[in-house]
């Protein structure tokens, strides 16, 4: 006769075979992948990490759109250029809908721009898109904030004359300070003691993200929830934010809204008040909160990183450093100001910065799409609901449309006469209905930027120091492993 132990060792058996068998049956609805397990889905598959050269290898075996599970949740993956554009762009509205995960829902509550889908979603970045228009995007106006911060990091680099330094803060300060002087109207010193706190938050945020306990957060919510770990970390630090943002806020409304708005937060504000008396306002203050949290974090983090990467790039790349500071000087002298039309004179400066966006692919996985409707993806029949992940890293590595896509080749955005070429699988922001709404800003900063920098500087690695390394460390975005760099004024 079974023991208790015993037998609930062959109902847990049992139920697993059940489990497998269900997967099976429900995994013909979806494009073809690896067959999932009970309760893990393709994690074994994945090596218990979400990495993008494993996603590449995948679809050499199932095709360039094939179905992952993670636990019970299906995921359809977009691989390559054609699969990706067709996907995000035939039926753009079909799958314009965003996941909201259980730690994004934890995080987010679903309200701002990036986490939020829906009615409520096209009201928050249809706002966002026409008050950055307001506030100069695409303008002059804030191309001259971004002159302004650019000159400010030449000095900081020329005040170190030369010494080592970690080129990550000085290089996050500056450019955060454009999207801080657009959201709050004032940009924050070095030595802020609150800046510093926003920072190490920022940091721990997009560590987490991606990571195995974020993965297993996703899966079993119920469970790791109730645990300690870095999740409980990772929350409070996107609460930090929040408070930050709150405190804002308050400063704001305090001041009183003026009669022309200043900066984002005056403008929302104002159109709290517009809106107010409506039976369900479109803009609240918790709203706010999170908008502002998504400007900050994606107006911060993403440009920040590609320059790290980029200045990477041109220490182990000194040939290709010095002919970008060649035409520099040759096009542009030692002293006006740098603006973003001059990239139609500088077809190589111009490449360089694209090949750096290119080939550090800092967001290798696009954020999950949610189908609105029931729709056809590629030639599959896809329910309303089902989850759509465009593998960006394929498309920026593509073999098919990039000569050495493994290669730091900035010859991939010039033709045989050196003229700038642009490319179509260059899709670092995205396409369809997501695409990033900071697109033209993140443009003009990371050229003004680099040209500034590279114009007033050798970059080179510390005396002593012959090895750099150049492998990304997997979390939110890919980032390069901590380095140092001498900035020699030229």
């Amino acid at each position: 006769m079974l023991t208790i132990t015993q037998a609930f060792v062959v109902l847990i058996i049992f139920l697993l075979i059940v489990e497998f068998f269900k997967l099976q049956k429900a995994r013909k609805q979806f494009p073809p992948g690896p067959a999932p397990l009970p309760l893990l889905g393709n994690l074994v598959h994945l090596k218990f990490q979400f990495h993008r050269d494993l996603l590449m290898e995948l679809a050499k075996t199932h095709g360039n759109i094939y179905t992952l599970w993670f636990g019970w949740a299906p995921v359809i993956i977009l691989n390559g250029y054609q699969a990706v554009k067709d996907g995000m762009t035939t039926h753009p509205e079909d799958v314009s809908g965003r996941m909201v995960s259980p730690f994004f829902r934890a995080m987010a509550k679903g309200k701002g721009i990036i986490l939020a889908s829906g009615r409520s979603w096209k009201q928050q970045r249809r706002f966002g898109i026409m008050t950055l228009r307001c506030l100069g995007m695409g303008k002059k106006g804030l191309e001259y904030r971004v002159q302004e911060e650019a000159s400010h990091l030449v000095d900081v680099f020329v005040n170190l004359k030369g010494r080592p330094v970690d080129p990550s803060f000085p290089l996050f300060h500056s450019i955060s300070n454009v999207i801080c002087a657009l959201v709050f109207g004032y940009h924050f010193s070095d030595e802020d003691k609150t800046f510093h706190e926003l920072i190490s938050a920022t940091e721990t945020l997009f560590r987490f993200a991606g990571s195995f306990v974020h993965q297993l957060y996703e899966i079993f919510p119920w469970l790791v929830c109730r645990l300690p770990g870095p999740h409980k970390k990772a929350l409070s630090c996107y609460d930090v934010l929040s408070s930050f943002a709150r405190k804002e806020i308050r400063r704001h409304v305090e001041r009183g809204i003026p009669d022309e708005p200043q900066d984002f937060i005056d403008f929302y504000l104002a159109e709290m008040e517009k809106s107010k008396d409506g039976a369900k306002p479109k803009y609240d203050e918790d709203n706010l909160v999170y908008v502002i949290n998504d400007l900050f974090l994606g107006g911060s983090e993403t440009s920040s990183t590609t320059l790290y990467w980029g200045l990477l790039y041109m220490v182990v790349n000194p040939d290709i450093q010095e002919k970008v500071q060649k035409e520099l000087d040759a096009v542009l002298g030692p002293s006006r100001l740098i603006c973003y039309e001059d990239r139609r004179k500088l077809p190589y400066t111009n490449a360089v910065v694209h090949e750096i966006q290119r080939f550090s692919n800092i967001v290798f996985v696009g954020m999950p799409r949610m189908c609105v409707r029931d729709t056809t993806l590629l030639g599959f029949p896809v329910k309303k609901g089902t989850i759509i992940m465009p593998n960006i890293a394929s498309v920026l590595y593509d073999p098919e449309q990039w000569e050495t896509p493994r290669q730091f080749n900035p010859g991939h955005f010039l033709d045989k006469e050196g003229n700038f070429i642009p490319r179509e699988a260059f899709l670092p922001f995205s396409a369809g209905h997501r695409v990033c709404l900071g697109e033209h800003l993140a443009r003009t900063e990371l050229f003004i930027f680099f040209a500034n920098l590279l114009r007033a500087f050798t970059f080179r690695l510390p005396e002593g120091v012959t090895k750099i390394n150049t492998e990304p460390i997997f979390g939110g975005t890919l980032q390069p492993h901590p380095y140092s760099v001498c900035a020699i004024p030229r």
